[in-house]
């Protein structure tokens, strides 16, 4: 794929979602104001958008345009936005900066920060719910089961739930893989599947692969997360550096050393090109995404 016409689907993608999760929230000065100022500093944070970027290309992978795949990923980064106000509070990760810029109970106040979370995640699926867009019901039925099974207990929050208990603890790889399978696996697995259900030409042969990519790259993030938290410095992470070591959180690096973190992070990535051969145009800009996560420096 050329890295020039992957910028620009990125820049126009992002621009879409940007403005779509500006018109989805309610205006900043509806009453109550200061938590609706809250959830625009919060989703209008700079961030990386992967989840997005992903629901998106994957969609694109099987015939859906942009305009078909944009509710998806509106309600995919809302759902990830809710995710990190609640792990960056004093009773989670207790973090004071993110994405560059104070944290929301930091900005705001801890109780503010919490009811943000708690608004972000049934606006995710309202979204879902009431998209203008050509899918069917039984498909959005679909998408509303595989984002509130991913988001929930089984997924995101169970991930964040073994995390704070394995605080000091030792972990074997098998363990802490089942953790972030959990924890960041579950969303970029409903990432690539709400965007591939906008496709007309999604079928079951591709569920595998799609599925096993999505597993991959979630791994990798982690990984290439864990190797950033312990070998750059907070300007350029935008959070708080050397903070899992701090606390004591195990890690592919506390576990394995930076070395074999590194070794694996390879690892995965080409286990991700071997994954994308059987998917059609080779994941198209899957693939791009893909170089995006284990190349990334924040």
């Amino acid at each position: 794929m050329n890295l020039n016409s992957f910028d620009h689907w990125r820049t126009e993608v992002l621009a879409q979602v940007d403005q779509g999760l500006d018109q989805c929230l309610p205006k900043a000065d509806q009453i109550p104001t200061t938590l609706h100022r809250a959830m625009h500093y919060a989703v209008n944070s700079p961030g990386k958008r992967i989840r997005s970027l992903i629901t998106c290309a994957s969609g694109d992978l099987f015939g859906a345009n942009i305009a078909d795949t944009l509710y998806s990923a509106v309600a995919i980064e809302l759902i990830h936005t809710y995710s990190l106000i609640h792990d960056d509070l004093p009773c989670m990760d207790n973090d004071e900066l993110r994405r560059g810029k104070p944290t929301v109970h930091v900005a705001f106040d801890e109780a503010t920060a919490m009811l943000v979370g708690d608004a972000l995640q049934p606006l995710a699926f309202n979204v879902l719910v009431n998209q203008e867009t050509r899918l069917d019901y039984e498909t959005r039925l679909k998408q509303v089961g595989v984002l509130s099974e991913s988001a929930g207990s089984l997924g995101m929050v169970g991930g964040q739930a073994i995390d704070l208990s394995q605080i000091g603890m030792n972990m074997t790889r098998k363990e802490l893989e089942l953790m972030h399978s959990k924890k960041t696996g579950a969303l970029f697995f409903a990432s690539a599947e709400l965007g591939a259900l906008c496709g007309k030409t999604y079928a079951e042969s591709f569920e595998g692969p799609l599925r096993a990519y999505a597993r991959q790259i979630g791994f990798g993030f982690q990984v290439v997360d864990d190797i950033l938290d312990a070998s750059s410095p907070t300007e350029v992470l935008g959070k708080s550096a050397g903070k899992d070591l701090r606390d004591n959180k195990p890690t592919y690096v506390t576990l394995f050393g930076l070395n074999r973190a590194r070794e694996m992070a390879s690892e995965l990535a080409k286990n991700i090109k071997d994954t994308l051969a059987l998917l059609p145009r080779e994941g198209g800009h899957l693939s791009d995404i893909a170089k995006l996560v284990f190349d990334r420096v924040y």
